[in-house]
């Protein structure tokens, strides 16, 4: 079982930025996919952006697009959400979730095994 843990969100003023963090200890994300999602009150969860380590290849949903940008560190141990831009419609607990690469199909969270415990993103008007 990997246990992830998300960090680096906050309250930020609409057009900031903040910068989330996923990672698990002593877990090396190599040849898995990683995924940010999100969930807004009241609404259902989606897809904000994922990763192959394999490929490289990313996905970025449609509303975030040009804004945000995944990466992942040298050592493959950290992937990051780099939100630019925020718009108080990003509001929502963020979580990161990871599968192993043969796993993976689409940047869907129905494809994920293991997630984190979520951080709150909040972006005022």
């Amino acid at each position: 079982e990997v246990q992830l843990q998300a960090s680096g969100g906050g309250l930020v003023q609409a057009g900031g930025s903040l910068r989330l963090s996923c990672s698990a200890s002593r877990f090396s994300f190599d040849d898995y996919a990683i995924g940010w999602f999100r969930q807004a009150p009241g609404k259902e969860q989606e897809s904000v952006s994922c990763i192959s380590t394999t490929s490289m290849g990313t996905y970025y949903a449609d509303s975030v697009k040009g804004r945000f940008t995944i990466s992942i560190d040298n050592a493959m141990s950290t992937v990051y959400l780099q939100m630019n831009s925020l718009k108080p419609e990003d509001t929502a607990v963020y979580f990161c979730a990871t599968v192993v690469e043969g796993d993976y199909n689409a940047c869907s969270a129905s494809d994920f095994d293991w997630w984190g415990q979520g951080t709150l993103v909040t972006v005022s008007s």
